[in-house]
């Protein structure tokens, strides 16, 4: 149930700059798609395996989603 409002949400701030957490990773990226189920940006930081990378995130693996200020 969260999932839908959580993807709906996230399909308004496509090309926004979002902070991505899940258990194990945290992504900072643009966001490029959402569906009902996955969530595509493309990583801005080094974090990981560095920018520029396209990442997907499966809705029912995340933790927290910020977007900051600056990206409203």
């Amino acid at each position: 149930m969260f999932e839908t409002t959580l993807s709906a949400e996230l399909a308004r701030r496509i090309g926004s700059r979002v902070e991505i957490a899940t258990a194990t990773n945290f992504i900072e990226g643009v966001l490029t798609s959402v569906s009902t189920e996955l969530v595509i940006a493309v990583q801005v930081s080094g974090y990981g395996y560095g920018s520029g990378n396209t990442v997907y995130i499966s809705l029912d693996a995340i933790s927290f989603v910020r977007i900051p200020s600056t990206a409203a």
